[in-house]
């Protein structure tokens, strides 16, 4: 059962155990969007489209439909798994640029819903 607060809809700035997960593409051109604030502000590497980079995570979501996202959101949730000393701030991946919806994205991240060290958009987790 979610419990806690919700990862905000405008992320400016982040503590310092807190990694911005954002919607990547597999070039890991960090264009636009929640890409861009993370190449800008939070260490995402240019050329780098999957996993941590600095204080960010890519998670690619331009590659094709929602079963190409899956096996890397999993990969997400088991790195989060491994990391509880972090505290991974979830934006709306794959909502954006990527034009998929809440009701398709929000169900990959079920298995999150349940981790301390991870923190959802409401609407994921109400769509979940």
């Amino acid at each position: 059962m979610y419990n806690r607060e919700y990862t905000s809809d405008f992320i400016s700035e982040l503590k310092d155990n807190e990694i911005f997960v954002f919607g990547s593409n597999l070039a890991g051109s960090h264009g636009g969007g929640a890409a861009w604030l993370a190449y800008e502000r939070f260490g995402a590497v240019w050329g780098q489209g999957v996993g941590l980079q600095g204080r960010s995570y890519g998670i690619p979501t331009m590659q094709g439909g929602v079963e190409t996202i899956k096996p890397y959101v999993d990969e997400f949730i088991a790195f989060a798994a491994g990391h509880p000393e972090y505290r991974f701030l979830v934006t709306r991946i794959g909502c954006g640029i990527a034009g998929f919806t809440v009701g398709e994205i929000a169900p990959l991240f079920a298995k999150a819903v349940d981790m301390e060290n991870v923190l959802l958009p409401r609407d994921f987790v109400e769509a979940i």
